[in-house]
């Protein structure tokens, strides 16, 4: 088991390469398997054989976070996985992240999307030029729309 995989911001698929190929080459012994990626993201499995560069933005997204799951990690690390993308496609990464959760893999989620942030996390961090500014319980952080918009800029 790996300790963490990445899901960068811009998803970095390798554009030649399809589906499949993505998903064998990330592959390695564990409980998350290519069958179970695509029962939790069927769309991959509809595009097995297309090369990835020819995909959506929000199924390079799922193939990204896919490849991180494959690889069988203790921590995934995703770094604005909403950006760019269409809500409904955005609601489908916070299953998957819940799934991820749900199955004991632990999520540090970079996010500037607080609906998705808050759907997901248990807890908040905000930072400020590189330093942890403010942390505290999700539902503390909900509750105080003030320091949300000292820190955020938001109510």
């Amino acid at each position: 088991m790996a300790n963490a995989a990445l899901v960068p911001q811009g998803r970095r698929v390798w554009a030649p390469l399809t589906v499949a190929e993505h998903l064998t080459l990330a592959a390695r012994p564990g409980s998350w398997t290519v069958p179970k990626i695509l029962d939790l993201l069927p769309r991959l499995a509809e595009r097995r054989g297309q090369l990835a560069g020819q995909l959506s933005g929000g199924e390079q997204q799922m193939l990204a976070v896919a490849r991180a799951l494959l690889i069988n990690p203790r921590l995934v690390l995703l770094d604005e996985p909403s950006d760019g993308l269409a809500p409904a496609i955005v609601d489908q990464i916070a299953e998957v992240v819940a799934t991820m959760r749900g199955e004991g893999v632990a999520v540090l989620l970079v996010e500037q999307d607080l609906h998705l942030a808050f759907a997901v996390s248990d807890e908040i961090a905000c930072m400020e030029r590189g330093r942890i500014v403010h942390r505290v319980p999700t539902p503390e952080f909900r509750r105080d729309p003030e320091t949300a918009h000292r820190l955020l800029g938001v109510t």
